[in-house]
């Protein structure tokens, strides 16, 4: 059920990433054993959103987990690293696994929000990482005993799509439209309607 051996993984069991589960109460949280700020973003960034494929804990909360830190401590630093981090994109959307797929939505929601121009800086990559929302746009699935769980928790997929498709749209720049509407025809505008 886990993906074969991600980046994250081997770095992680060397002891080769700045990070530790630090367990507090009822909530874990990453302890990072230096200055978030200080962290080389052209290595590190690309490791953790490998990391977005796991399943198995420590490995995922910690990867995923990072991953919001080092989106919320990065600002300037994002943006060049963007064209490194189309790859794990792509392979985590890749896996079809829903639960993979949602994480790996929430984050790309994050990201696109988390400095100036990141937004357009994703459209030339709609091709290689649309496909996916475009299979999956309209899963909508109910849990089967009437009640969607899913929704209490933001987690259909295909609401969770259409939600990044509209930041994907907000924060793309004038081409990320067209784009998007190029590779998933049935996108209706946020913007124009």
């Amino acid at each position: 059920e886990n993906p074969p051996n991600t980046e994250f993984r081997r770095f992680y069991e060397r002891g080769d990433l700045p990070i530790q589960v630090e367990h507090r109460g009822c909530h874990n949280r990453v302890g990072w054993k230096v200055d978030i700020e200080k962290l080389d973003y052209h290595h590190y960034l690309p490791i953790f959103f490998d990391g977005m494929r796991e399943k198995e804990e420590p490995y995922r909360f910690l990867s995923i987990q990072g991953i919001f830190d080092l989106l919320e401590h990065g600002g300037s630093k994002i943006l060049p690293v963007i064209p490194q981090l189309i790859i794990p994109i792509k392979t985590a959307l890749n896996t079809r696994d829903r639960q993979v797929i949602c994480t790996t939505l929430k984050v790309l929601q994050q990201m696109v929000v988390s400095g100036e121009m990141i937004g357009e800086a994703l459209v030339p990559y709609y091709r290689q990482i649309l496909p996916i929302f475009n299979l999956f746009k309209s899963d909508n699935k109910n849990l089967g005993d009437g009640i969607d769980y899913a929704q209490i928790k933001r987690k259909t997929l295909g609401d969770l799509i259409t939600e990044t498709l509209e930041l994907f749209e907000l924060h793309g720049g004038e081409d990320a439209f067209i784009n998007i509407k190029y590779m998933i025809p049935t996108y209706e505008s946020c913007v124009l309607n």
